[in-house]
Order: C-alpha cells, then structure tokens, then sequence
C-alpha cells in the first residue's frame, strides 16, 4: 500500500516561486508513475504534472508548461513541482497521486494512491 503527504504550499503573491513536496511510504517499483493535480472551490481536479518515476520523464498540462517543473529524489522516495511565475488562477489545491503505469496519466481516475492535498493560494 502506498501513502503520499504533500507540503509546502502556503499563501504567495503573483510572480513568485513555491516548491511542493510529496512524501511516499516504502518503495516505488518499476513502472511507478507520479502526477500533480490541482483543484480550485467549484472546478474540476485538472491535471498539472506527471513523471515516470524510474527515469524521470515528464509532461506538463499546458496551463503549466515552461512555468512548473516536476522531479523526484528517489533515494528520499520524494517527489517535487517547482511552481515559478505563479498566478492568481492557479490558486488550487495541490495533490499528488501514484499510480502503476503510464496509461491514462492525466485522468485523476486511473489514480489509486492520493494525498490529502495542500492549499496554494496567490493573491495579486
């Protein structure tokens, strides 16, 4: 069974920088994947990041892309999004979530392992 905590959210201003972490229990094996989620009060879970655990490979919602960056540091079994240029609109929650397998990597559906989500808020 796998256990993901995230972190580091917290209020900023627009044009800053945040890092969110999320913490999982045990090991990731092979073909484990790891995704960023967010979702604002009244709006659909969207997706924001995704990579593929063992070799680090990413994608991005275009929302994000060239502003976000997703790694993991696998000898802390640590995932990470670096947030630049934040704006009021991606004032959300954040989640993190595992999953075993690529298919599907941007519906929150195909997700079984989930975080209890932090709060990101950027005021202007």
């Amino acid at each position: 069974q796998v256990q993901l905590v995230e972190s580091g959210g917290g209020p900023v201003q627009t044009g800053d920088s945040l890092r969110l972490s999320c913490a999982a229990s045990g090991r990731f094996g092979s073909n484990y994947v790891m995704a960023w989620f967010r979702q604002a009060p009244g709006k659909e879970r969207e997706f924001g990041a995704v990579t593929l655990w063992s070799v680090g490979i990413s994608s991005y919602a275009e929302s994000v892309k060239g502003r976000f960056t997703i790694s993991r540091d696998s000898a802390k079994n640590t995932g990470y999004l670096q947030m630049n240029s934040l704006k009021p609109e991606d004032t959300a929650v954040y989640f993190c979530a595992a999953k075993i397998g690529k298919q599907s990597w941007d519906r929150p559906n195909a997700y079984p392992y989930w975080g209890q989500g932090t709060q990101v808020t950027v005021s202007s």
